[in-house]
């Protein structure tokens, strides 16, 4: 994987956890490398506290933060291991709560299928941390339980301070960042239960990654665009300006009497071109390979296997 020339010169606070050797390790991509959070610490008089897990960093980044910035812009570094060797795991591998998930929040995901309408209010519900899973890593096709698996390629906002009640006006104040979300849906599943939690949360049908991108280096979160390929053929393409309820709202709304912590993810809606959406239905098969790339945070890929 080669990072393009934007990604090199300024979205360069990439954070991520992968496996080493068995054992989860959180890190920050510079470049093409990568360095674990443990050896940024010992390479550094300064940076001696630093945590050394993701979750923990983002707990404390209004700390940190300022003095990562300065050892990514420092001259000499140790050494670190090219990112083309990594096993990933999602950044945050266990989330401590369920995922936040927005529904329907493009108009013309809205209408693709069913009938429907876009909805005045915002619609919510959430996925399980067991349905977690990582970038280039296989997701089960589940032919026990469902004939209908489907794709959702999402910008999700990673929560990096805590609040209950958060205005618009302040609700980036919040975001320690962004990663890409594929919200694998059985839909069939969704259906029968007339509910979404079951057909959003089978096990690994939650790939996130392959790195949480830091706010100050996704300028525009507002417009970005956002684009889903299938087996190379792009299904899904638009821009999240297109959102009915942007960011700030989804904030807001979400935080009305519940309390938003750091490690908190927030899936922000799919644009149209969904599997369900084709006449007749293009569900996901064994060996498809999905793609989700968007636009200064970088491409989620995915394997479906049975």
């Amino acid at each position: 994987m080669v990072l393009n020339q934007y990604e090199r010169n300024v979205g360069r606070m990439k954070f991520s956890t992968v496996n080493d050797n068995g054992q989860a390790v959180a890190g920050l991509i510079d470049q093409d490398l990568f360095y674990s959070l443990e050896v940024i610490r010992q390479s550094s008089e300064v940076l001696k506290g630093l945590p050394t897990s993701l979750q923990a960093l983002i707990e404390e980044s209004e700390t940190w933060l300022p003095k990562l910035q300065g050892w990514v812009q420092a001259a000499e570094k140790t050494e670190g291991k090219s990112i083309d060797s990594l096993i990933w795991l999602a950044p945050l591998p266990r989330p401590h709560k369920n995922i936040f998930c927005v529904g329907k929040n493009y108009a013309a995901h809205a209408t693709e299928f069913d009938g429907g309408v876009p909805p005045e209010d915002m619609i919510v519900f959430t996925k399980a941390p067991t349905a977690v899973n990582a970038h280039k890593q296989v997701v089960p096709l589940h032919t026990e339980v469902t004939n209908e698996l489907d794709y959702e390629g999402e910008l999700a906002i990673v929560i990096g301070k805590k609040g209950t009640s958060i205005s618009r006006e302040k609700a980036y104040d919040h975001v320690f960042g962004y990663t890409i979300l594929n919200d694998i849906t059985a839909r069939d599943l969704q259906s029968k239960h007339q509910q979404y939690f079951l057909g959003k949360s089978l096990d690994g049908t939650c790939p996130m990654g392959p790195w949480i991108v830091s706010k100050d280096h996704v300028p525009h979160p507002y417009d970005l665009e956002i684009k889903t390929k299938v087996n190379g053929e792009t299904r899904q393409h638009a821009r999240t300006s297109l959102f009915l309820f942007p960011i700030d709202e989804i904030i807001a709304t979400i935080s009305k009497g519940i309390t938003l912590e750091p490690g908190d993810i927030i899936a922000t809606g799919t644009p149209a071109g969904v599997g369900k959406g084709f006449k007749p239905p293009r569900y996901l098969k064994d060996g498809d390979v999905i793609e989700i790339t968007i636009e200064s945070v970088g491409t989620l890929k995915s394997i479906i296997s049975k």
